[in-house]
């Protein structure tokens, strides 16, 4: 079965339950195989909005890309997301990484994500359950990685 990883964040209401919450949740697309720790970050993108409570997590599933990016897409709005503006405020946020080792570039969809290599907030809570990307980390500028703080375990 192939391993998802999945990028989680939420900047409204009470963000670390809903990144909680879409943990359970993605036990409906199939195993979840590991869970980051939360994170807490600056808004990338538009910053004049909250912090984001950001996490990763690996999941064995059957589902082919497209078909977990729709059950994903099902997931926030059913969690509540309204889609606004590009990188704005969002209930629920959940983002293929990357999906074993399979490629995929079309309007849709792109995996590997395009940008994790940029993207601190993404990329701490990934490394922190798939090793393999511990080195992309160390590339980061270390700023972004000073700003993206591991929040204690509730």
């Amino acid at each position: 079965m192939p391993r998802a990883a999945i990028g989680i964040g939420s900047n409204v209401g009470d963000a670390a339950a809903n990144v909680r919450r879409a943990f359970a949740r993605l036990g409906e697309l199939g195993d979840v195989a590991a869970r980051s720790s939360l994170y807490r970050s600056a808004p990338w993108g538009v910053t004049y909005q909250d912090a984001f409570v950001n996490a990763a997590a690996l999941l064995d599933t059957a589902l082919a890309p497209h078909a977990l990016l729709r059950e994903l897409k099902r997931i926030e709005t059913e969690e509540g997301r309204v889609v606004t503006y590009r990188w704005g405020p969002r209930v629920l946020d959940l983002d293929i990484l990357a999906y074993g080792d399979v490629k995929v570039a079309d309007p849709d969809l792109e995996i590997p994500h395009p940008r994790l290599h940029e993207r601190a907030f993404a990329l701490i809570p990934l490394a922190q359950i798939a090793p393999e990307y511990a080195a992309k980390c160390e590339r980061l500028p270390p700023g972004e990685r000073d700003a993206v703080v591991e929040l204690a375990p509730q």
